[in-house]
């Protein structure tokens, strides 16, 4: 009598491959010093800026910084020249230490040995994108929210008004929050580009978090006479259209704006994994 089974061996759906990789980069980003270190700093820095109740103009009078509490969150307008440190100080920031979080997070992959260990047992480089986007994007979105207690507390500790519309509030810090995800995406690709150089990728990281490409854009565009509106689509993803005066249709834009991101890198950074050297 013929006992012989077949034995067939299936591989794991994409929902377990994510589920796997999620689950090892969040313990990851949990047992790490860097993860609590950014998050102390996203409630710190805004809340010393806060504090900075008079600074010198160019001329070297002293002018008000801030008048209102939720300015340190965010701009009154969508802005695409800044036109003062108030307007450029808010939580935009995030995305400028986020990003240098980003690329000591990916960097140390490549530095431990991390990923050859991992493509050697697990072929799928679109999981590892994704995987480090998300985990990434909860990063962001963990210091967006220490970022408004610092702020917060650093406004009405020197006494700022707190006048606001409380629904374009909270559209401004949801806006923020969701665009996590695009500039997660945005910072994993860049370092995925600059694996070999962790210099690079902290420097480009900061460079695009800084939004100097959309300010020296939106000059060029504007001294021709162009409406400069376009350019935050793709430039700086969205993120001034979160502001104080925001509406539903603002938050809306900063959704589509996000999920696009993420679509874009993590294609475009599968592809680059997949035909290069990922070592």
């Amino acid at each position: 009598m013929n006992t012989t089974r077949d034995i067939k061996f299936e591989s794991p759906t994409f929902a377990r491959r994510i589920k796997g990789m999620l689950g090892v980069d969040f313990y990851r980003l949990f047992h790490t010093p860097l993860f609590y270190i950014f998050l102390a700093i996203a409630a710190i820095i805004p809340a010393m800026v806060s504090a900075m109740t008079m600074m010198p103009d160019q001329n070297g009078n002293q002018i008000t910084l801030y008048s209102n509490v939720w300015q340190i969150i965010a701009a009154s307008k969508s802005l695409y020249v800044i036109e003062g440190i108030a307007d450029y100080a808010n939580m935009n920031m995030v995305f400028i230490f986020g990003g240098i979080m980003v690329s000591i997070f990916i960097g140390h992959d490549y530095k431990s040995g991390y990923v050859k260990q991992l493509f050697t047992t697990h072929a799928k480089k679109q999981d590892y994108m994704i995987s480090k986007s998300l985990v990434c994007a909860f990063a962001m979105a963990c210091m967006c929210i220490t970022y408004l207690i610092g702020g917060t507390v650093g406004g009405l500790l020197v006494g700022y008004d707190t006048d606001v519309s409380v629904g374009s509030l909270i559209i401004a810090i949801l806006g923020k929050i969701i665009m996590s995800l695009g500039w997660a995406s945005l910072y994993t690709f860049l370092n995925v580009i600059f694996r070999k150089y962790f210099g690079i990728s902290v420097a480009s990281s900061f460079f695009f978090g800084t939004g100097i490409l959309i300010i020296g854009a939106a000059a060029i565009v504007e001294s021709l006479k162009i409406p400069t509106s376009f350019l935050n689509i793709f430039l700086y993803g969205a993120s001034v259209n979160a502001n104080l005066s925001s509406g539903i249709g603002s938050l809306l834009i900063c959704i589509v704006v996000s999920v696009a991101w993420a679509v874009i890198y993590n294609v475009a950074g599968t592809r680059l994994l997949n035909k290069c050297d990922v070592y």
